[in-house]
């Protein structure tokens, strides 16, 4: 069963009196559990799908349905309710709350989930805080980070909730080779033990080495698609 599938999108931006053409009829489905690449140069359209997925955009025209239920059809309650319990998300920018320091960033998300107890909560955030090395930075607003710190804790929280869909938008952009290798190994642990699907945009060669499907995006338009034997 698909957990997104994408059908006939466009995506049309207007820029002054300019019309941008950021998706031009993209169509795919994603079964739940893979681990999948979206590659394409800077401008190719591969936020904008992202975007899409993770409910923040919508189509000018076409489709996206997500579990087998069409976007357009869900309330605002019911899109609030999936990206909380459902999806994280690795944003570009890092979307770190300023006040907050790495272990306040990291346990945000959590807060929200009243199921969670406070003792399952620091369990949570230290065991992933120990996953991207930031040990040492626990007290550290995101002000007192390198941008390469920042990114390891946007990586940590949307891997806290342990959702079953994870959109990761460049999450390798501001990591050194090492970092990011150890990131992406982390990522596809997670992947194969709890079968969590992982939809990446990136143009890093070290992400699609660890993709088993890449599907190529250029000026809006699928222009091929690679799939990997495990």
């Amino acid at each position: 069963m698909s957990v997104v599938e994408l059908k006939d999108v466009k995506k049309t931006y207007m820029l002054g009196e300019t019309e941008v053409h950021a998706l031009r009829g993209v169509s795919f489905a994603i079964e739940k559990g893979e681990f999948i690449t979206i590659a394409g140069p800077s401008g190719s359209g591969k936020s904008t799908i992202l975007n899409m997925i993770g409910l923040i955009d919508e189509p000018t025209d076409g489709r996206v349905s997500i579990d087998n239920r069409e976007v357009i059809s869900l309330t605002d309650n019911q899109i609030t309710d999936y990206r909380l319990l459902k999806i994280g998300f690795i944003f570009q920018s890092f979307n770190l709350i300023s006040v907050l320091n790495v272990f306040e960033n990291i346990e945000f998300p959590l807060l929200l989930k009243r199921s969670i107890n406070r003792n399952e909560r620091r369990d949570r955030v230290m065991h992933f805080i120990r996953e991207v090395g930031l040990e040492d930075r626990i007290k550290n607003k995101p002000s007192e980070l390198s941008g390469g710190q920042r990114q390891r804790v946007a990586i940590a929280r949307a891997l806290v909730t342990s959702p079953v869909l994870v959109l990761a938008d460049e999450p390798t952009a501001n990591l050194d080779t090492e970092t990011g290798e150890r990131i992406i190994v982390l990522m596809k642990e997670i992947n194969t033990k709890e079968n969590t699907t992982f939809i990446f945009s990136t143009h890093d060669d070290l992400i699609m080495k660890y993709a088993l499907r890449v599907i190529h995006i250029r000026d809006g338009h699928i222009t091929g698609e690679e799939v990997k034997k495990e």
